[in-house]
């Protein structure tokens, strides 16, 4: 019964009309949508290119967007010593960019009164730590003077009190550890001892450890120190002192002895005691 409808209906000469008329007229929608009504929705094919409203009022460049069909909104405020106040000094998208009507454009204004941000407290950090500390408040690092002070590159003051309120853009000095202390100390005796046993003896003393360099020694347990510069009885804290470490000597002697081998082989020939001769 089921079979024999689809087959009247496949068969029917009004299904494949309908069917055509149904086809004929999704295509008419697709098309209208495509040709009318989406290009109106999308202004597509329509742009307008963007002027450059920097270094005129507020006023003259949200005047002058209207009048390009583009809206205006007022991004940020920074203070800028080379514009008057309520002038244009950035905007997104920039000039002569194509954008779609009713764009909207972002504006960096001018403002007369410096944006204020309180000054930090700077001491005891890192001199990196501080111009990073600086920079995010909105601030400028002015001249660095050093000073001797155990612990290097370290602020031991400032030139604005922190807490300070001041405004954004102003410049703060600095005075920073040159990692030499003010006093004499004595030099720990670090012949004979183990490497990182120096290493802590020094850091102990207020003394910072320099270049390790390693000698090979044959009487001598491998890393420990058989010498060490400057060799002085006292030094300024914090200055550095190089080590001279022994390492393993037996390394050396395998390798000139492979060294030896390999000659020994090659030198051997005819009529050189040693090498195997051809038996008669």
């Amino acid at each position: 019964m089921f079979k024999a409808l689809l087959k009247a209906a496949f068969t029917s000469v009004r299904f494949y009309g309908t069917v055509v008329v149904l086809l004929l007229t999704g295509a008419g929608v697709l098309y209208l949508m495509d040709t009318f009504v989406m290009p109106q929705y999308t202004k597509y094919n329509e742009g307008v290119t963007v002027p450059d409203v920097t270094k005129i009022s507020l006023q003259d460049a949200q005047a002058q967007l209207a009048s390009y069909g583009l809206r205006s909104e007022v991004l940020d405020r920074r203070a800028n010593a080379a514009y008057p106040a309520d002038y244009i000094i950035d905007q997104s998208p920039s000039p002569l960019q194509i954008v779609k009507p009713n764009r909207k454009i972002y504006l960096t204004v001018n403002t007369a009164e410096r944006p204020k941000a309180v000054v930090p407290n700077l001491i005891n950090m890192s001199l990196r730590n501080a111009e990073m500390q600086l920079q995010n408040g909105g601030f400028q690092l002015g001249s660095i003077t050093y000073e001797s002070s155990r612990f290097r590159n370290t602020i031991l003051n400032q030139s604005e009190a922190p807490g300070d309120t001041l405004a954004k853009g102003s410049v703060i000095h600095l005075i920073v550890s040159d990692g030499l202390g003010q006093r004499k100390v004595p030099v720990p005796e670090l012949i004979g001892l183990k490497l990182t046993e120096a290493q802590q003896q020094i850091r102990r003393a207020g003394f910072r450890v320099g270049e390790i360099r390693f000698e090979p020694t044959q009487d001598v347990t491998p890393n420990t120190v058989i010498e060490f510069s400057p060799r002085e009885e006292e030094l300024t804290e914090g200055q550095t002192i190089v080590l001279v470490v022994s390492e393993r000597f037996d390394a050396i002697e395998v390798i000139e002895a492979a060294a030896v081998g390999a000659d020994s082989t090659v030198q051997s020939g005819p009529g050189v005691p040693g090498q195997n001769q051809p038996q008669n």
